[in-house]
């Protein structure tokens, strides 16, 4: 009619029609939705966008998500995120935890890393992959299965003098420790990495990468444990084939703390002191390579 005034725009690829007397909102429909975001490259959307994109009240998305979810189309991994799920992973119930974890930590406002046997294993170690997904979180964040990945969260106080780089992903970039940090970190948490013979297997298989450096290990060596700077010469210098400097490794042990460190962190102080690294060597150790 020629009293009515008619404008179309675009808002998040929903056609919005104004007129002078109400507001009508041509929204997509919620069967629609999933393929919809991974197309625009929408890796998640929270409860409040997908209201606007569907045009319901937010109280109703989870009812209309409902079915679209138990298809495989979405995830609901954290209240109010919803991450929509890629054809050939709906049978899988979820995305690779990989394609997950930046998500679901950036809706949840946690700093966090990668890192320990998930993060080797992302560089290549293929010595025993870890059953769960693990993640140096800045606060406490609870472990939870998604999909086919169980994911487990370690508090770390001082997340931030970890070294990390973005790694790219299906699904964007995933914060994941560096070769060398991921070392350190195994060799640590020995516990986390599987035990010794893992822990130093991993180490190994880790020093071969092209991108490991004794020389950054010597800079993250104020935020590690002497014990782990220790572990790491030794077990490189007796067990690993090839040829890496490591006197500026074994100078820093010696101008450290006196007393010596332990091989394994598990067992108590005993057998003979390798006075090079001056540690305890309190365990056989057994690589596998």
């Amino acid at each position: 009619p020629s009293d009515q005034a008619l404008a179309i725009s675009t808002l998040r690829n929903v056609t919005i029609i104004m007129t002078l007397g109400n507001m009508e909102i041509a929204t997509m429909r919620a069967p629609e939705l999933a393929d919809w975001a991974l197309a625009h490259g929408r890796t998640s959307l929270t409860t409040t966008e997908i209201a606007e994109l569907i045009g319901v009240p937010e109280d109703q998305v989870r009812r209309r998500l409902h079915a679209p979810a138990t298809r495989g189309e979405w995830i609901n991994p954290a209240q109010r995120l919803w991450i929509p799920v890629p054809p050939q992973y709906r049978t899988w119930g979820a995305p690779p935890a990989i394609g997950v974890v930046d998500a679901l930590l950036r809706h949840l406002d946690v700093r966090y890393y990668v890192g320990w046997l998930s993060a080797a294993a992302l560089f290549g170690s293929t010595h025993q992959a870890p059953q769960v997904f693990q993640v140096a979180v800045g606060r406490h964040v609870r472990d939870r299965v998604i999909g086919r990945s169980r994911f487990e969260f370690h508090h770390r106080g001082a997340l931030t003098h970890t070294a990390t780089e973005q790694l790219a992903t299906p699904s964007g970039f995933t914060t994941v420790s560096t070769v060398t940090a991921t070392a350190l970190d195994v060799l640590t948490d020995v516990t986390i990495a599987g035990g010794l013979n893992n822990a130093a297997t991993v180490a190994i298989e880790l020093s071969e990468h092209p991108d490991f450096s004794v020389h950054d290990a010597l800079e993250r060596a104020p935020h590690s444990p002497i014990a782990t700077i220790r572990r790491l010469g030794w077990i490189l210098e007796h067990h690993a084939e090839n040829s890496l400097d490591l006197d500026a490794l074994a100078r820093l042990s010696d101008q450290a703390a006196p007393s010596p460190s332990r091989l394994n962190p598990t067992l108590s102080l005993r057998g003979p002191i390798d006075q090079r690294w001056n540690l305890s060597i309190n365990d056989d150790l057994e690589v596998d390579l």
